[in-house]
């Protein structure tokens, strides 16, 4: 729900007295050290402010209260505008008028001040939050050599200001949404009016609107489960990124973006399989290095996905090798067969991956090389894998590293391993009839209505050869110029 909807809204009394036992009940103040609540008298008027310590800066909320007080010594007579006179005097750039009980403890937890002033039903909302939080940094993920070093962060103030500075585009349009029953984690929807789908822009809002969760704690991939109603599917129907040039670009492009609060990754919809191939490298070179790094890249996702399995039937079936390429095979049997040796090693790969993440930044480069040198070694002199399977499975692993998007390189592992098993079973056959599994499947998937293997299917020619051959500036240009 937006920020002025409420299911139940609670009005504020103008007792302050009853407002107080109120968000006492509510926010223990008696019991949570960092709710923070002061009284202040402005002449004849009680004024109640309400905050989160560690979500405001503090040298704010002082200037407020020595602004209530200097009121107070003015020569002013607090009538019946009261509410309008001390309005007037709040010296700060972002200020709501709420009625609503509800909401006033909503925006207090997000970290902004409520004042509350005796005998109106009204209440002020002040902005004044200050996150704690680290600054804009390259992310690990998407580095590159020539460009911005920039990054999001937790901060969804930050990363919307980041998308701003470098789109100084009136139709840029940020909305904003707070998700979950009791988290009412802060969302923004963000898209150009009249580039991007209005039919895309409307269905991804009413999704967001329609989540119905206590919380959202786990962020953007918790919400995009929520919106995507994604389960067996392992190919991701969105796009993740933590650059905001990146973004600005898939901005341009028509896409929508859904920023969460406290996730540094911003998530980019519709999207296809090809879109997940591209980096933020091939544009930060000249268009000839940039289309090559794309074969290069595109030719490495391919070696990881099939590399292992046409070895394997290879193996099975050395007389499909031509002459020239007879020195493929095994040459030193394990004690292990082929089959195991191959899943054993795809699935220590991930064990090496995943120790890599979970083991401190200092020690996880040395530890991943030792680890793969001395295991991969001790495997083969103890006769448990053959030469050959280290080499090509190191290979595939390899490739599989040069896809920008992580979990699109989750998917296409989960892929190749269901190509490995129907290859080892069903041979030639098994390798065709997987594969063309796969790549139905892909056809019959969709993001938010767009077909997810497009380029290829629906088959666009130019499109096609975009995959491969990084466009020009000036194309793009054009591009941008018919859409508006």
């Amino acid at each position: 729900m937006t920020l002025m909807e409420y299911k139940n809204p609670i009005p504020i009394s103008k007792k302050l007295t009853e407002n107080y036992e109120y968000l006492n009940d509510k926010l223990g103040f008696d019991v949570s050290f960092d709710v923070g609540y002061r009284e202040i008298f402005i002449k004849s008027k009680k004024v109640h402010i309400y905050y989160v310590t560690g979500l405001c800066d503090t040298n704010y909320i002082i200037e407020l209260i020595k602004g209530f007080l200097k009121l107070g010594e003015d020569d002013v007579y607090l009538h019946k505008d009261a509410f309008d006179i001390i309005h007037n005097h709040i010296v700060f750039q972002q200020v709501n008028i709420v009625e609503d009980m509800e909401e006033v403890i909503t925006n207090v937890l997000a970290g902004l001040v409520a004042v509350i002033v005796d005998d109106f039903n009204k209440a002020f909302i002040i902005d004044v939050r200050n996150y704690p939080g680290r600054g804009p940094a390259e992310p690990d993920t998407e580095k590159v050599i020539r460009g911005s070093h920039d990054g999001f962060t937790e901060n969804i103030v930050i990363n919307t200001a980041l998308t701003r500075r470098r789109m100084r585009d009136p139709d840029l349009r940020n909305e904003i949404y707070r998700v979950g029953k009791y988290s009412k984690m802060d969302v923004c929807l963000s898209y150009i009016k009249g580039i991007a789908d209005d039919k895309i822009v409307n269905e991804v809002r009413k999704r967001i609107k329609n989540i119905e969760a206590d919380e959202i704690t786990m962020t953007d991939k918790k919400l995009e489960e929520l919106i995507i109603q994604q389960k067996w599917n392992p190919y991701p129907k969105v796009r993740y990124t933590e650059r905001p040039d990146t973004l600005a670009v898939h901005l341009y492009q028509g896409l929508v973006a859904i920023y969460v609060d406290t996730s540094p990754s911003v998530i980019i919809a519709p999207t296809t399989y090809f879109e997940q191939l591209q980096h933020v490298e091939e544009h930060r070179q000249t268009p000839v290095v940039g289309s090559f790094l794309r074969l290069i890249r595109t030719g490495g996702i391919l070696l990881s996905i099939f590399l292992v399995p046409l070895w394997l039937l290879f193996v099975q079936h050395p007389e499909y090798l031509p002459e020239v390429l007879k020195f493929i095979g095994e040459k030193e049997h394990g004690n292990v067969p082929v089959i195991w040796q191959i899943m054993i090693a795809e699935v220590g790969i991930e064990f090496l991956r995943l120790a890599a993440v979970h083991t401190p930044t200092s020690l996880s480069t040395a530890m991943g090389i030792v680890a793969a040198i001395l295991i991969g070694q001790i495997a083969i002199d103890v006769g448990m894998f053959s030469p050959e399977i280290v080499l090509y499975v190191a290979v595939s692993s390899v490739g599989s590293y040069a896809t920008p998007s992580y979990e699109l390189s989750l998917a296409n592992k989960i892929a190749t391993l269901i190509i490995i098993i129907f290859t080892f079973f069903f041979d030639i056959w098994g390798i065709a009839g997987s594969t063309g599994f796969i790549i139905l499947f892909l056809t019959l998937t969709k993001s938010f209505g767009k077909p997810y293997f497009y380029p290829v299917i629906p088959f666009n020619l130019k499109e096609f050869i975009n995959i491969f051959i990084r466009v020009f500036a000036t194309e793009q240009k054009e591009r941008k110029q018919k859409s508006e």
